[in-house]
């Protein structure tokens, strides 16, 4: 895992645009709390200072590096220090500086570092107009002087060459090019970081969404039957100690399956992007379904039509709660002391029927769990493309309807195959 803070040699070596703080039009004048970058800062003084030291000594139809110039190369490039700050501010000081320089007839040369960097600054930081005038406004400057004001000024050498000019506007475009394509590298690498992110906290909403509906659905089955079947082995205790028995030996049964359950889900968290250690749950585990519902007072009809086929794990895990969940509603809500499994298995699509013909005793159809029940089959449904449906029979009773697609149903070439899966290979698969 990476470190918070970047390193010296990460912060020095890194790709360089991403040093640059992503400034967008709008924010103002500048990120007061970004850092000064003091070294980068140092070595352009030094640079252009030693450098048009240099540079004056091949240009001798100008003006020599004297202490005002020096003065105004290390003033251009200290307002550098403050590029990242207020980017504007900077690229307009350093088109000033330039334009005074080159007006006073010193050489040409580094001094257009300065500049460059100045407009630079500007236009990755969103201030594209700004830097345009800057460069702009030191490019006619410096036409006024080598074509009309030459005379007021030094070196008083006659008007100068328009090819000069003309390659100067060449230099400033292709400052202002380079400078968009940065700056349109840093808004692609901030919109993919921004994804990414955003992928991030889905797939950590999601698997949250899931460890709960997992969970929700464990323990409100399991809780379900414990209930019951203490308020059977409460008011048997003294009467038939034997049923009380059966109904205590049916709370333990129920219990330790959920806390397995559970430490399953959790031992997901403590190791992530292990496998579980134990398959999922699918419908190959409807006989346990319902003889724990059996227990709990209420007989399970199952019934399924169509041929069966193996299912994905997701799926057939899908399958498997919407019917528990189902059976658990009917345990609490319902004064039906009976219900109907019914499992489709239509072309390309699995759909699951269960029907209870009960009175409603404290909210029948009610979403168990203080409403989670039936948000959690819609969620599990439609996280596979399919739907749940749930409300009163127009006979009576109750209905849930749920449909599933099947993505991986066999092709027409495993057809014969699917005919001939057994509950062993489903369960293998789950």
């Amino acid at each position: 895992m990476e470190n918070a803070r970047p390193t010296w040699a990460r912060r020095c070596f890194g790709p360089w645009w991403a040093r640059w703080p992503a400034v967008t039009p709008g924010e103002g004048w500048g990120r007061p709390g970004t850092r000064l970058p003091w070294i980068s800062t140092l070595v352009v003084a030094v640079a252009v200072t030693v450098g048009s030291g240099f540079a004056g000594h091949k240009q001798p139809g100008r003006v020599p590096v004297d202490s005002l110039a020096r003065a105004l190369l290390i003033g251009g490039a200290a307002l550098l220090l403050y590029r990242h700050r207020y980017p504007r501010a900077v690229a307009l000081g350093t088109a000033a500086v330039t334009a005074v320089y080159l007006a006073a007839g010193y050489p040409y040369g580094p001094v257009f570092l300065i500049l460059a960097l100045g407009a630079f600054s500007a236009v990755v930081a969103g201030h594209r107009t700004v830097a345009w005038y800057a460069l702009g406004g030191v490019w006619v400057s410096h036409v006024l002087v080598a074509h009309w004001l030459y005379r007021l000024l030094p070196p008083h050498q006659g008007p100068g060459s328009w090819d000069q000019e003309l390659l100067a506007l060449v230099w400033v475009v292709a400052v202002m090019a380079l400078s968009e394509l940065v700056r349109v590298r840093r808004e692609q690498l901030a919109k993919a970081g921004a994804e990414r992110a955003a992928a991030e906290r889905r797939r950590a909403d999601e698997e949250r969404l899931r460890i709960a509906r997992e969970l929700h659905d464990v323990l409100a089955h399991s809780i379900s039957v414990i209930n019951v079947q203490a308020g059977v082995g409460l008011a048997l205790l003294d009467q038939d100690p034997e049923q009380a028995r059966t109904a205590l030996t049916t709370i333990k049964d129920a219990s330790k399956e959920a806390l397995g359950e559970v430490r399953q889900v959790l031992g997901t968290l403590r190791t992530p992007g292990d496998a579980p250690r134990s398959p999922a749950p699918g419908l190959d585990r409807l006989p346990e379904l319902t003889e724990q519902a059996r227990r709990a007072g209420l007989a399970v009809d199952i019934g399924t039509e169509g041929a069966r086929v193996s299912l994905a794990a997701g799926t057939d895990l899908a399958a498997f709660r919407i019917v528990q969940e189902a059976l658990t509603n009917t345990v609490r809500h319902s004064g039906s002391r009976t219900a109907r499994v019914l499992l489709r298995y239509l072309p390309g699509a699995l759909e699951i029927r269960v029907d209870d013909d009960g009175p409603a005793t404290s909210g029948a159809g009610e979403p168990s769990g203080g409403g989670n029940g039936l948000i959690g089959m819609r969620e599990r449904a439609a996280a596979l493309g399919g739907t749940v449906e749930a409300g009163p029979r127009p006979d009576g009773g109750f209905r849930v309807r749920a449909r599933i697609p099947l993505a991986g149903t066999p092709g027409p070439g495993r057809a014969a195959d699917a005919d001939t899966v057994t509950p062993a290979a489903t369960e293998e698969e789950s």
